[in-house]
């Protein structure tokens, strides 16, 4: 029955995808096919959150091989929530991806992107669903080094530069994650997160187990953007092409967020990470730091793709002080904040594409005036921002304001204020865009620009109106996500 085989589908549909875009050897036709199995990606993604809802945990076995022996993938609530978020950015993107690409990228390259765009969401989907972690090691490589590949392929010389800073991050992180993942081998004798979980607590007292932990979570929050662990995204969302940055910035960090919940939560419990080890006291205070200089550099950015790149790193910094309030409440912000961030984000990279396609920058005194020559996109860019802030009847607030509230569950009313100063900070920049595309005359008053195209402002605008429905209708967001929160804490009210 192939409902059964859903999960290895789920993988394997893009992993097969990847080199026959190769060998079209044809920018529509390769288009076409990762367009189309990004789509059936993210249909199988629904049909396994449905699946999940409904009948709990999704085990598969590989090859029939039971776990620990087998390789297992396991899909409970916050992985099937995952896996729609990086199944149905990628699908929205790639039907936005087609103009932008032809335009930013030479004709001879563009298979190659298509290529390594499904090489990546085979990694991505691959770290999300697995349920062992050298698994997670294997796909978080092919994701990484088609990311690489996807930065590089950019006009934009100074690319390569940040590819490279991008893979010698990239590498350091990995081999944190390796070393950890060998450690809990060695006292454990099992790779199956499942069974990892079971065996640790047996040699938790052991400093073989708590050096893992350190590798891991240095390893992982690198690979997340976790601040101070932050200088290679601003640099990889500036100079990727336009539709790389929107697809990185609504997945990548996501799904390394997904293992920073996964590893403290599942592999170690929460009892051992955040009161052994005490995570918690390290996490909020970077994070709160992380939130406030990344917000402050964004302000006095003059690329705008570069801003968003700052921008980011603050907002990770909210899934990561969701986390640190170790809370069924503050899970569920986490969480929630991922998806959203993801819808967020995604969105205003998308519209700076269209602003590239038309104008060939997304430098903020270039886009000066461009309000009145492209309404659409400039509407777009102001609700997508608004999002970002924290506005009411978007999906920011929603993520705030469960922050808000589990920080005030703990009593801890500077936490709350905290968060609201920062999202005035994100008003800031936000607004430095929108004074100078409104209220700035053109930078070229000869230049004539036209609205961008209805095959990207299509893609762009379903980004904002989920950003608004979402912000409206929370059953199905806060829902799943309150009730993964309760897995990770073992609350089974």
């Amino acid at each position: 029955m192939i409902s059964a085989q859903l999960p290895a589908l789920q993988v394997v549909l893009p992993l097969l995808a990847g080199p026959v875009c190769l060998l079209l050897h044809h920018p529509r036709l390769s288009w076409a096919l990762a367009t189309a199995v990004s789509w059936l990606a993210f249909f199988i993604s629904l049909a396994l959150l449905d699946q999940v809802l409904s009948s709990g945990t999704i085990v598969y076995a590989l090859g029939g091989w039971a776990a620990p022996w087998g390789i297992e993938y396991r899909v409970d609530e916050i992985n099937a929530f995952v896996l729609l978020i990086v199944s149905g950015i990628s699908a929205i993107t790639l039907a936005f991806a087609r103009n932008s690409i032809e335009y930013e990228i030479r004709a001879e390259r563009i298979h190659i992107l298509y290529t390594g765009w499904m090489l990546c969401l085979t990694g991505l989907l691959g770290i999300t669903i697995t349920g062992d972690v050298f698994n997670v090691f294997v796909f978080l490589e092919i994701a990484s080094l088609s990311s690489y590949l996807l930065i590089s392929l950019s006009r934009d010389p100074r690319s390569l530069t940040a590819a490279f800073r991008y893979l010698v991050l990239g590498t350091i992180g990995a081999t944190f994650i390796l070393i950890g993942i060998a450690l809990l081998y060695v006292m454990t004798g099992t790779l199956n997160m499942f069974d990892l979980s079971q065996r640790i607590a047996g040699v938790s007292d052991s400093r073989t187990v708590k050096t893992a932990f350190i590798f891991l979570s240095v390893g992982i929050a690198l690979k997340a953007a976790v601040f101070p662990l932050h200088l290679w995204l601003p640099n990889a969302y500036a100079y990727a092409p336009s539709a790389v940055s929107a697809l990185f910035a609504g997945t990548a960090t996501k799904v390394a967020v997904y293992l920073l919940f996964r590893f403290f939560f599942t592999v170690f419990d929460p009892q051992f990470s955040f009161d052994v080890m005490q995570l918690d006291r390290l996490l909020l205070p970077l994070a709160l730091v992380g939130v406030f200089v990344a917000s402050v550099t964004a302000i006095f950015q003059t690329d705008v793709k570069r801003m968003l790149g700052y921008s980011s790193v603050a907002q990770i910094g909210y899934m990561v002080i969701g986390m640190s309030l170790v809370s069924v409440l503050g899970v569920t912000a986490g969480i929630l904040h991922l998806f959203n961030h993801a819808l967020m984000k995604a969105a205003l990279f998308v519209v700076l594409g269209c602003v590239v396609f038309r104008i060939g920058s997304a430098r903020l005194e270039d886009m000066a005036g461009i309000g009145r020559a492209m309404p659409w996109t400039a509407g777009a860019f102001v609700i997508g921002g608004l999002s970002l802030v924290g506005v009411p009847l978007t999906v920011g607030f929603i993520s705030k304001w469960y922050l808000i509230l589990a920080a005030l569950e703990h009593g801890w009313w500077w936490l709350a204020a905290l968060v609201l100063i920062s999202s005035l900070l994100a008003l800031v920049y936000i607004w430095r865009v929108i004074e100078v595309i409104y209220f700035q005359p053109p930078s070229d008053p000869s230049r004539e620009i036209a609205e961008a195209p209805a095959t990207l402002l299509i893609p762009t605008w379903l980004l904002i109106v989920a950003n608004v429905y979402f912000g409206i209708d929370t059953s199905l967001t806060v829902g799943v996500a309150e009730r993964a929160a309760r897995l990770l804490m073992g609350d089974a009210s």
